[in-house]
């Protein structure tokens, strides 16, 4: 046997991990296959946010079809090769297209279409509505849209999916099958001071003028449900309507108000917003070309009566959140944190109410609050707080020509946080224990007038905000023209919450879940409150200055005017002149001192704050490996030392 050579251990181990490596390839490759033909659509969504997974509400609504439904998906190829953002995009909608078929059991039917220029499906995109738009200057058409049908023919459509939407996806996708398998809708009644369903007047004199159109959250509540506007001195709420919203009420006579105590004593639903000042009405023309003399609204006979309390001669300040507007043209600084308006974010949101729980930001501007009257049976469950660095103020300071560098620099937080709407459930007795008021003068009452109901048929449940300018536009949404086409984006989810809550209080929460979904990119809010704070002191010490300079000013002109009155010329500086002046400078000196003081802070605060981040972000996860792969050597090397002892 002296021919055969006997292979060597080395030779040996090399073989073996070969044949090892090569069955754990073959071995992943199968896992794969397996995988993809018995769990396709099987996926870990590891996000914080669960960014990547269908809520609830959209399985319940695809879960719940009976009829069949119809989506068309028109989406030409060259966009995504022009833009390579819109082709992942692309890909996004169309996985999850796929998604809402696998998980409505086949009762959603995918049709994807490449609309060709000038072909038959180029046709059938146009049919639908849906939005071309050029890629080149060959006036060629690109189309990237969703066409939906159910078997009574209804059509809805997407006409052009915008990237800025993203955000939004899940919430469109399900709202246009939850319309094509609904059609009934359920009916709210919109008793508002507010032109909430657009300016007649604006229209007229300003076509075209965004001013003058409805209020976006309007427009979205008409997409799922009937819309019937209630006049301000109704004397009955129609007994079809299941939600009342009642916007910013104003002096509304008590047969008006005996009305909605009545709807909700018959078990209707009530969302009430009223406000200690509206900036919406203040910042719009009233009679005459004038602002309105009177900007705050109430509901304090029914809401007292029924346990809970209003004011309207304070607002809430928030430093948390506040919005940089531009500051006062004599401002050294040109913007400033106006703590009036402001961002509620976190805890701010309550995540125990469904309303509520998918909430990421709600933008309040001048907002009241609300607190439960001594005595009170009902329970109040705050959906909106303010943050600890809030304070209350009177109103007046926000009212006529607000300086925010004067409130800011007068801002002084209590530590308090203070609801600014809550959901209130209880039994309750009605405002009105003597009956019906007698009607307006000159008027009767309507045919059919329900008889009067001293105290709710079961637990009342109704919404109360201490701010009507939630609704407004712009503290919410972003109106861009893309191509003619208004393209409205929200930056706050003011929208999906009065969508939410008219969702909840109308019985069918299938859609509350995905009004809001996380958002990719977080914001760096411990880095956020440093600025804020540091910004805070910079005002107030500026605050400090200019009182300063004033009184030296005023110092100046009294004994200026004391040497006129002696005779002197005013030209002649006298010894104590030029101390009040020496002094004065000396001031000015070291409070400039003081504010690159606070800068300087504010600086070195936010740059030691984004060094960690940088040393976490770029060193952490290569130290923590090598740190676990260190550990894992010596594990092994204390095993094998075992071993061989």
């Amino acid at each position: 046997m002296s021919g055969t050579k006997t292979p060597r251990p080395g030779t040996r181990r090399i073989w073996s991990s070969a044949l090892g490596v090569l069955a754990a390839a073959l071995l992943a490759i199968g896992v794969n296959m397996l995988v993809d033909r018995l769990a396709p659509r099987a996926r870990i969504d590891l996000t914080q946010q669960r960014l990547y997974t269908l809520s609830d509400g959209t399985r319940s609504v695809l879960q719940g079809l009976t009829d069949p439904v119809t989506l068309r998906l028109f989406y030409s190829r060259r966009l995504g090769t022009a833009v390579p953002a819109y082709g992942a995009y692309a890909e996004r909608v169309r996985a999850m297209l796929e998604e809402y078929v696998a998980v409505s059991g086949g009762r959603v039917r995918l049709e994807v279409f490449d609309p060709e220029p000038f072909s038959e499906t180029e046709d059938r995109a146009l049919a639908f509505g849906l939005q071309g738009v050029p890629v080149d200057q060959s006036g060629e058409q690109i189309y990237f849209g969703l066409a939906g049908l159910n078997l009574l023919d209804d059509e809805r459509t997407i006409p052009f999916f915008q990237p800025e939407r993203e955000r939004f996806l899940e919430f469109d996708l399900t709202r246009l099958v939850y319309e094509l398998s609904n059609p009934r809708r359920p009916a709210i009644g919109v008793m508002s001071s507010l032109p909430v369903n657009g300016d007649p007047r604006m229209m007229m004199m300003m076509r075209g003028n965004p001013a003058a159109q409805p209020y976006a959250v309007m427009q979205t509540l008409r997409q799922f449900y009937t819309v019937q506007d209630v006049a301000l001195d109704a004397q009955v709420i129609a007994p079809d309507i299941q939600v009342l919203l009642v916007i910013h009420p104003q002096n509304l006579p008590d047969a008006t108000l005996y009305a909605i105590d009545q709807f909700v004593m018959r078990g209707g639903k009530l969302i009430a917003f009223v406000d200690p000042h509206s900036e919406g009405q203040a910042g719009r023309a009233g009679a005459g070309g004038r602002p309105p003399a009177a900007t705050s609204s109430n509901l304090d006979r029914l809401l007292n009566a029924w346990g809970v309390e209003a004011p309207t001669d304070g607002v809430v300040l928030d430093l948390r959140g506040a919005w940089r507007v531009r500051a006062s043209p004599t401002d050294r600084v040109q913007a400033v944190d106006y703590v009036a308006w402001y961002n509620l974010q976190g805890d701010s949101i309550s995540d125990a109410e469904v309303a509520t729980a998918q909430l990421n930001q709600v933008t309040v501007a001048s907002p009241g609050w609300l607190r439960l009257r001594d005595g009170a049976t009902v329970e109040m469950v705050p959906l909106l707080r303010s943050s600890e660095r809030s304070m209350r103020a009177n109103v007046e300071r926000v009212r006529e020509n607000p300086e925010p560098a004067r409130i800011l620099a007068e801002f002084r937080p209590d530590g308090q946080r203070r609801t600014i709407a809550a959901r209130i459930r209880g039994e309750v007795a009605s405002a009105f224990p003597e009956g019906p008021p007698a009607p307006p003068e000159g008027a009767e009452r309507p045919e059919g007038f329900p008889a009067h109901i001293a105290r709710s048929s079961g637990p009342a449940n109704f919404v109360v905000f201490a701010d009507a300018d939630v609704l407004e536009d712009r503290y919410w949404v972003r109106v861009q023209d893309f191509f003619g086409q208004q393209v409205a984006t929200p930056i706050s989810d003011n929208g999906a919450l009065v969508a939410n809550l008219v969702d909840t209080l109308s019985g069918g929460d299938a859609l509350i879940s995905l009004r809001s979904r996380g958002e990719s990119l977080r914001p760096f809010t411990v880095v956020e409150d440093i600025r804020r704070d540091a910004d805070a002191r910079f005002r107030q010490t500026e605050r400090e200055l200019t009182e300063r300079l004033q009184q030296t000013e005023r110092r100046l002109r009294e004994l200026r005017q004391g040497q006129q009155g002696q005779g002197q010329s005013s030209a002649v500086i006298t010894p104590e002149q030029r101390a009040e002046i020496d002094a004065a400078r000396a001031q000015i000196l070291q409070t400039r001192q003081q504010l690159r003081a606070v800068q300087l802070d504010l600086r070195r605060d936010i740059e030691g704050m984004e060094t960690w981040l940088r040393i976490v972000n770029i060193a952490g996860v290569p130290l923590l490996l090598a740190l676990f792969a260190i550990g894992l050597g010596v594990a092994r090397a204390r095993r094998r030392a075992a071993a061989r002892a």
